[in-house]
């Protein structure tokens, strides 16, 4: 039985009403295609350094960041962990766009890759524990998972798939609580936690939140590994309202952090790359009505079919418009 046992406190309420006023900014904000791009390779390039930081893994950022954009083939263990989780993220929601058991194996399997390959994709069939070590080399046990033969394991992730796939829970909501029953699971010998993240990247992705375009959930986590482990491991005891009100405090950071940085991109692009106030007039028809043509440009604008032409031609060219179908029939959408 899923735990969604949860306060729908105050500090949730204004989390959710935030993400989704950030959230629509994000989306309506007009964007030259170059600058979405970079900022798509920066979330993917943080979220694969943060996701692994968490879990200890030595490399900086500047060094994960040198080794995905430079093209280098892993040359250690470190690295290929992190080039694994790249390369996952990259694939979600293309390669991986369903949340079942099947994918959650692949994922697990292609993150261990060349990594621990004896249990890359294999459900756990042992007791293990989440703990911290001390000084002395004891460990302070802070998780013991509720089973620990792999049946009883792959019948809770069903369980927790089809509540999953089927709970009418608000979208940030349903994520929050699938993040914290995964980790309370511990389907997994290693990897549960970026495994984790990954499939809640995925399950925001299937909700509607193109979160590696726009946003990540990682650089929240890693700013206080303790506050991320201690707020999630709230929830075990059975209320979910602390472990809520980080998880929402995350997204609503992560989308603030993203606004941020595309207002500071679009005060670096050159003057001759800005639309001009007729060209932000085509932007603001587009923003209307999704798609549009040189002729709604003419009506609407009240100007000649040439001068639309122009306008939307100007917009391609500087990375704002994309121009869709055959010459007698063709169409621009935002890029």
């Amino acid at each position: 039985m899923i735990n969604t046992k949860y306060n729908l406190s105050k500090k949730i309420l204004e989390n959710i009403s935030s993400i989704e006023r950030l959230y629509g900014q994000l989306e309506s904000q007009v964007v030259p295609k170059e600058l979405l791009l970079n900022l798509e390779k920066h979330n993917l390039v943080k979220s694969s350094f943060s996701s692994n930081s968490i879990e200890g893994n030595p490399l900086s950022q500047e060094e994960v960041t040198n080794l995905i954009l430079g093209g280098r083939v892993p040359a250690n263990r470190d690295e290929k962990e992190v080039k694994n989780y790249f390369d996952i993220l990259k694939q979600i929601g293309k390669e991986y766009d369903t949340l079942d058991i099947d994918t959650i194996l692949k994922i697990h399997k292609q993150l261990l890759e060349g990594v621990e390959n004896e249990i890359g994709g294999e459900i756990r069939n042992r007791k293990v524990v989440v703990g911290n070590p001390t000084q002395d080399g004891t460990i302070v046990i802070k998780h013991e998972p509720p089973k620990h033969k792999r049946k009883e394991i792959e019948e809770l992730l069903k369980e927790l798939l089809d509540w999953t796939n089927t709970s009418e829970e608000l979208p940030i909501l349903k994520a929050g609580i699938y993040h914290h029953e995964f980790v309370y699971i511990h389907p997994f010998v290693d990897g549960n936690g970026r495994v984790c993240r990954l499939t809640t990247t995925l399950l925001l992705d299937k909700l509607g939140y193109e979160i590696n375009k726009y946003f990540i959930l990682d650089d929240y986590y890693d700013i206080d590994r303790i506050m991320y482990s201690d707020s999630l491991h709230s929830a075990d005891s059975g209320d979910k309202t602390e472990w809520l009100e980080y998880f929402t405090d995350g997204v609503k950071y992560s989308l603030q952090s993203s606004l941020a940085k595309i207002e500071e991109g679009l005060k670096s692009i050159s003057f001759d790359m800005r639309p001009s106030n007729r060209e932000k007039d085509v932007l603001e028809l587009i923003k209307k009505y999704k798609e549009i043509t040189s002729s709604d440009v003419s009506k609407d604008l009240k100007i000649s079919r040439q001068q639309a032409f122009n306008l939307l031609n100007s917009l391609v060219s500087k990375g704002y418009l994309e121009k869709r179908g055959s010459t007698k029939n063709s169409f621009y959408i935002l890029r």
